[in-house]
């Protein structure tokens, strides 16, 4: 952990994003990593709505839109570089989760990045790769203080997921090959394990589980929907993953306002814009410099610096 002390946490993260532009720059130019995908030209409209460029950068706006996961993930290195050592919260100085989070939100920068600059399979791999790596983090903290985990408990699960969706994923496409959107169930099991952190009671855990519904109808898939076809949406038995382990009451508390709620508020924002972000919808401009999907990566990169401080605000109950 001592690599990573004070000050170089931050030059060390700004270094690998500026190799990652310069090596980018070097394979692009060369031809080496843009192509196109399938039934797609140049000139024609991409299905995130953004002309298709003949330039290193298929959709030069969706893409480098995502300049701004990386601007937050340097901006959380330096603010957990200044932070003062030895406080109990793991969000606050570089302790090992804190230094996963930021870095994983950087992550999500050339993630996104290389998925709508190349139009590559791999490209796109790399992004919902970089997507899971970001949402399964919240609840899987959460569930971290419900079952009272240790860091490594904690880290060789985290790493066992990630591990496992992304070679999944590559064989067997974003579901896996087994119908799972991990990335969508991953926001319900946040809202469900927030909730049982929140207000943890042994009648809630058997309850939590039905909070996933109401999430599911949000992002418009109704209960009707899913007890009309249960093969399909069978991953709603992991709607009670975070009561499983959810058998101890946490030993801290959070202050939800404002940037959690700002946070969720953001994120919400970002995904009705991100609906216009497809050809044929009122909002598509593919020649325009505002691009629908790219506020969505700038909401969205901000979101994730309302849920870092949110995290930070975390302390020990004192009776």
């Amino acid at each position: 952990m001592s690599f990573f002390k004070k000050n170089n946490s931050f030059f060390i993260s700004l270094s690998a994003s500026i190799l990652f532009f310069i090596g980018y720059f070097i394979l692009g130019s060369a031809g080496l990593i843009t192509t196109l995908e399938p039934q797609e030209s140049i000139g024609d409209i991409s299905r995130w709505c953004e002309r298709v460029s003949s330039g290193i950068f298929r959709e030069p706006v969706n893409a480098l839109s995502n300049l701004g996961f990386m601007f937050i993930g340097l901006l959380i290195f330096w603010t957990l570089s200044k932070d003062k050592e030895g406080n109990e919260n793991q969000f606050i100085g570089l302790t090992t989760i804190s230094i996963l989070y930021a870095s994983v939100v950087i992550f999500l920068g050339p993630g996104s990045l290389l998925m709508h600059g190349t139009h590559s399979y791999w490209g796109q791999w790399i992004d919902n790769v970089s997507m899971v790596m970001f949402i399964i983090l919240p609840w899987l903290l959460n569930i971290k203080h419900l079952a009272r985990w240790t860091d490594k408990t904690f880290f060789a699960t985290y790493v066992s997921i990630v591990i496992s969706f992304s070679l999944l994923s590559w064989f067997f496409g974003t579901n896996m090959g087994i119908n799972l959107d991990l990335f969508g169930v991953s926001i319900a099991l946040w809202v469900i394990s927030e909730i049982l952190y929140r207000f943890w009671s042994p009648s809630l855990r058997v309850l939590s589980g039905f909070v996933g519904f109401f999430v599911a109808a949000i992002f418009g898939i109704m209960p009707s929907e899913i007890f009309g076809n249960l093969t399909e949406y069978w991953w709603i038995i992991l709607f009670w993953l975070p009561a499983l382990f959810s058998s101890n009451k946490p030993m801290t508390i959070r202050v939800y306002s404002p940037w959690f709620f700002l946070g969720m508020g953001t994120y919400m924002l970002a995904f009705v814009i991100w609906l216009q972000g497809y050809p044929g919808t009122k909002l598509c401009n593919p020649d325009s410099l505002i691009q629908p999907h790219g506020i969505w990566h700038l909401l969205t990169a901000f979101s994730t610096l309302c849920f870092f401080k949110f995290f930070r605000t975390e302390k020990l109950i004192t009776k």
